[in-house]
């Protein structure tokens, strides 16, 4: 069965969609069978992989007969329809024939508060009894029709019931940030927020209601990965000053805050997995500096940082060698990254 990772952070402009593209290429470059999954209201992935500019683009993706996105496949359990769940019709990611897009929808947000009043596991419950387990049902046979190794879940910079499911629903989850001072409040929240959402989930694997729905709610206990540190400039081949200052207090934030909250509610892998892995959870799982021009030009061709040519970068001289050393240095990066992520997912 396709392990799910979730790359969840409710502070937004933390690099998810980015981290999301090029590690699944990245992972989907050393043999595994990658689903991207946007579960962002925003699409932004969507965007980036299609080359999508805006709401007209994706209208005329929406309007294709069959299932090809993530609210679409929803409907028949939250618009109670006659008919089951069934495998969305993927996107195959041009250049990469290992990895596949689950497009997003922006009317997902429009199940936002069915799924939230499904998930108080209040009286009214048995009438939405389906809807808890349809997310983890839709990935599980949509990661399936395509014999699909990992899905990686961009998810959207917020708390809402959409994302309490995906991430309650995974099997592991990395947490990006930037160097600044709202990832350091980030990390304060999440101490208190992941949790709750834990407990919420042992609850409900708990309620027979749920368990006899057409579309169980699983029992998943979803591990930490540990956290991807992007976005900072360089000095002398290190973070500057300032950078460093804000990476060193969010180490100290989730060693001190976030671990031990992680700890106590089953939510972190035995200390020998991290260890086989080279992971040390104090320290980010990844990490690298602002990719500079690279991000609009990966944007443009659809391709990750470290993979454009010579003739994308449109450069020559000594700016394309130091260009073509930056690329060089991301790809061994993401390479690593990925190898820590199956090392710890196997």
């Amino acid at each position: 069965m396709a392990k799910r990772i979730s790359l969840f952070n409710h502070k937004g402009g933390v690099s998810k969609t980015t981290t999301t593209f090029n590690l699944g290429w990245m992972m989907a470059s050393k043999g595994k069978k990658v689903i991207v999954v946007d579960g962002d209201p925003q699409c932004n992935l969507t965007g980036m992989i299609t080359g999508f500019k805006g709401a007209t683009d994706l209208e005329k993706l929406y309007q294709q007969p069959g299932v090809h996105n993530i609210r679409d496949g929803l409907a028949p359990a939250f618009e109670s329809r006659p008919s089951p769940i069934v495998p969305v019709d993927c996107l195959q990611v041009p250049g990469q024939p290992n990895m596949f897009l689950l497009p997003g929808h922006i009317g997902l947000s429009e199940y936002e508060v069915t799924l939230g009043i499904s998930q108080e596991l209040s009286g009214s419950l048995v009438t939405l009894q389906n809807l808890p387990g349809s997310l983890s049902h839709l990935l599980n046979v949509t990661a399936d029709k395509y014999g699909a190794d990992y899905l990686l879940i961009d998810m959207s910079p917020s708390l809402g019931p959409v994302n309490q499911n995906l991430l309650s629903t995974s099997d592991f989850f990395l947490v990006p940030m930037t160097p600044d001072y709202f990832s350091v409040m980030a990390t304060d929240s999440l101490a208190s927020i992941l949790p709750k959402w834990r407990a919420w989930s042992v609850k409900a694997q708990q309620q027979a209601v749920l368990q006899n729905a057409i579309y169980p709610y699983p029992k998943m206990a979803p591990k930490f990965l540990g956290t991807v540190v992007q976005r900072y400039r360089l000095r002398a081949g290190k973070p500057s000053r300032a950078f460093e200052e804000w990476i060193n207090e969010i180490e100290k934030g989730v060693k001190m805050k976030l671990l031990p909250v992680l700890r106590a509610n089953d939510m972190l892998l035995p200390p020998d997995v991290y260890a086989k892995a080279g992971v040390d959870l104090g320290k980010p799982t990844m990490q690298m500096s602002d990719f500079n021009g690279l991000i609009a030009l990966s944007q443009k061709y659809q391709k990750p940082v470290f993979d454009l040519s010579d003739e994308e970068l449109g450069q020559v001289g000594v700016v394309l060698a130091g260009t073509k050393e930056s690329m060089g240095e991301f790809r061994k990066l993401y390479s690593e990254g990925a190898d820590k992520i199956i090392s710890m997912t196997v």
